[in-house]
């Protein structure tokens, strides 16, 4: 059973971290990034033909995008993005040119055409400069330069915290995902561009080569990358739930036969996660798995892979159980953002809990498939030692904030917490594949994915999100024998009016104590201690 894991306790026993903060102030700059402004928010996009030209030498980049939106709201004024060093050199729209002014990385463009509600237009934005260079991407976002071992150019990007606009322009917010996008790089011949979705031609030159790629599903701003390098193509293909997936695999070619091996798990993740989420949620644009000069990241149908061949996270266990070596960590983390963070998609980067909790907690589904239910628990249980329990997970809304790292372990260990509350694992996966269905391309806030998860409990799940995404404290079990057969119990180190079930090992027995702030007792047979289910992320008990 899995109650003998849990060694009994007498004394508190507590995983949090107090850690004294201040509260950050925003500036302008902050907010114009973060927030809908009435300058973005009258139009909607629709199709993005971004065309860019790559000058490895000099480390600059010189193209333009073509951005068709609909006009929702009449306005004459429009926020459009691009940070420095990054210039932009025209605006044209019906071949007028227009008038702009800047403010950091915001550009305010008068429109001389007037906007008509249900029409669409479109700009042509024309850029050039230096882009920032990533120094440790992908934490760092920008550009990285860099060479293989042949001393061939491998380049690429990588911009989620930072933000699309570092490299190209863009309505850099994630609550508008274009419709649709293209994307034409222009590289050094002998050199390969990777970017998202099918390659639909190569235009070649005499010292340059222009590969077009087509993207027919919407994409968040951050999951639009290039990936520039000497690279070697394989694939496979996957008769999955929707039809045959294309997966492809561009290496370096120093790396292909290792690759071809390793990249094995590809398979084994998508087998995985459309069993547990539903079907993988671009089978029109294919899956590609493309060597990066950096650990990867989730570019949506081109996730990048940096993780050096070897199993883990750099060849580390993140869970210290041992299950964290059976599967390469890069590979089924990114690639389960498919489904969360490309698939769903959070409106305000707040709300990043939605990608992360998530894909972290489908590592453990990964290994449950595979390996069995509870080499997932013990998976999940182990990751808990990475937690700080320093500040709420949930961020500061419009100025682009995120909320703790805890959005990763914490947030995975919530939602196995609300497996084990729930205590019917055929509704879970529905839970779980609804939710890809339910806001399938969408981009969401907090509150529609916890009203969809409570509805399909049917049970108010409000006080455990609040307590666990918007609470750094964890939950403390306490209480006492009043006599021999009478137990009482309350939640402790909690939120106002916390409520939450939770398992319990009185003896010989498992029992459910519905517990809140408030006391309750319980008749039981005789005193005993209480042992409780190691799947709940509690800090332990306390003995009063």
């Amino acid at each position: 059973m899995k109650f003998s894991l849990r060694i009994p306790f007498t004394l508190v026993f507590s995983l949090i971290s107090f850690v004294t903060f201040s509260q950050k102030k925003y500036s302008h700059a902050d907010s114009l990034r973060g927030s809908i402004t009435p300058e973005r928010e009258w139009w909607d996009l629709n199709h993005y033909q971004l065309a860019v030209k790559i000058f490895p030498e000099n480390k600059s980049i010189k193209g333009s995008n073509t951005i068709r939106y609909k006009v929702v709201s009449e306005y004459q004024l429009l926020q459009l993005d691009l940070q420095e060093p990054l210039k932009i050199t025209s605006i044209v729209q019906d071949r007028e040119l227009l008038d702009f002014k800047r403010e950091g990385a915001v550009h305010w463009v008068t429109l001389k055409k007037k906007q008509v509600p249900g029409s669409f237009e479109e700009l042509i934005v024309s850029y050039e400069g230096q882009p920032k260079e990533a120094i440790r991407p992908p934490w760092d976002g920008g550009i990285t330069w860099s060479k293989d071992s042949n001393g061939n150019h491998f380049i690429a990007s990588s911009n989620q915290g930072i933000g699309s606009s570092i490299w190209w322009p863009s309505k850099d917010h994630p609550a508008d995902e274009v419709d649709s996008l293209m994307i034409s790089v222009t590289v050094p011949k002998g050199l390969m561009d990777i970017s998202n979705g099918r390659l639909v031609n190569i235009e070649m030159g005499q010292i340059t080569d222009t590969f077009h790629w087509s993207v027919l599903n919407p994409i968040n701003d951050y999951g639009v990358n290039i990936n520039i390098g000497d690279y070697a193509h394989f694939g496979e293909k996957y008769a999955g739930e929707k039809g045959t997936l294309d997966m492809d695999y561009f290496v370096l070619k120093e790396n292909l036969e290792k690759a071809k091996v390793h990249f094995q798990d590809a398979g084994r993740m998508i087998k995985a996660f459309e069993h547990w989420f539903g079907p993988y949620p671009f089978y029109e644009d294919g899956f590609k798995l493309v060597d990066a000069p950096y650990l990867g990241m989730e570019h949506q149908s081109s996730v990048t892979y940096g993780n050096g061949y070897q199993m883990g996270y750099r060849g580390r266990d993140l869970s210290g159980t041992g299950w964290g070596l059976k599967f390469d960590f890069i590979i089924i983390h990114e690639a389960g953002h498919e489904w969360f963070a490309n698939n769903i998609t959070y409106k305000d980067v707040a709300d990043m809990w939605i990608h992360e909790s998530f894909t972290n907690y489908s590592e453990s589904l990964f290994l449950e498939y595979h390996y069995g239910k509870e080499a997932g628990q013990e998976y999940v249980r182990g990751t808990r030692m990475n937690i700080a329990n320093d500040i709420p997970i949930i961020g500061t809304y419009g100025v682009n904030q995120r909320g703790s790292g805890d959005m990763y372990y914490k947030g995975g260990n919530l939602l196995n917490m609300l497996r084990e509350i729930l205590q019917d694992d055929k509704k879970w996966r529905q839970i779980l594949r609804g939710l890809n269905q339910e806001f399938y391309h969408q981009t969401v806030t907090t509150q529609q994915v916890e009203s969809y998860i409570s509805q399909a409990f049917g049970m108010d799940l409000k006080p455990i999100f609040d307590q666990y995404l918007r609470d750094e404290r964890l939950p403390v079990l306490e209480y006492y024998y009043s006599d021999e057969k009478t137990l009482n119990y309350r939640w402790g180190n909690c939120i106002v009016g916390f409520t939450m079930p939770v398992d319990v090992l009185l003896g010989e027995k498992v029992i459910r104590l519905n517990s809140s702030t408030q006391w309750k007792v319980l008749e039981v047979e005789q005193k005993t201690d209480v042992i409780i289910d190691p799947d709940y992320y509690v800090a332990g008990f306390k003995l009063r």
